[in-house]
């Protein structure tokens, strides 16, 4: 899960500098808010998976160096990247209620592997 997150960011890295660059955005300069433009939408989704990788990343390491189930690890760790595809794609094409739901969904992933490392401790 860990090299697909990987191509997942790089992807949406990608998609964000080539929006920007058509869209003839200024470096350095911010955005501008507004969800009815692709490039603000792009920027927005690589920012989300950025605020929640660093989670992802600890919650792991946590799991394994407490020797946490590997099955119910991948099974909440597959979750968290499912949720994290789906919720890219609705948010590049500005489908607001199923990017909530898939941002409910990662947010079950990351307590799934919490709760999956810290029951190892029990």
């Amino acid at each position: 899960m860990v090299g697909i997150l990987a191509g997942l960011f790089l992807l949406q890295l990608i998609i964000a500098d080539i929006a920007l660059f058509l869209h003839k955005h200024q470096a350095g300069h911010p955005v501008e808010p507004d969800h009815t433009r692709f490039v603000f939408r792009a920027v927005r989704a690589h920012a989300n998976t950025n605020e929640s990788i660093s989670i992802y990343i600890l919650l792991l390491l946590f799991a394994v160096f407490s020797q946490a189930n590997a099955d119910w690890l991948a099974l909440f760790s597959g979750v968290y990247c499912f949720a994290r595809i789906t919720h890219m794609c609705f948010y590049y094409c500005n489908v607001h209620l199923a990017r909530s739901i898939s941002f409910a969904l990662s947010l079950v992933g990351l307590s799934g592997m919490l709760v999956t490392g810290l029951i190892s401790w029990i």
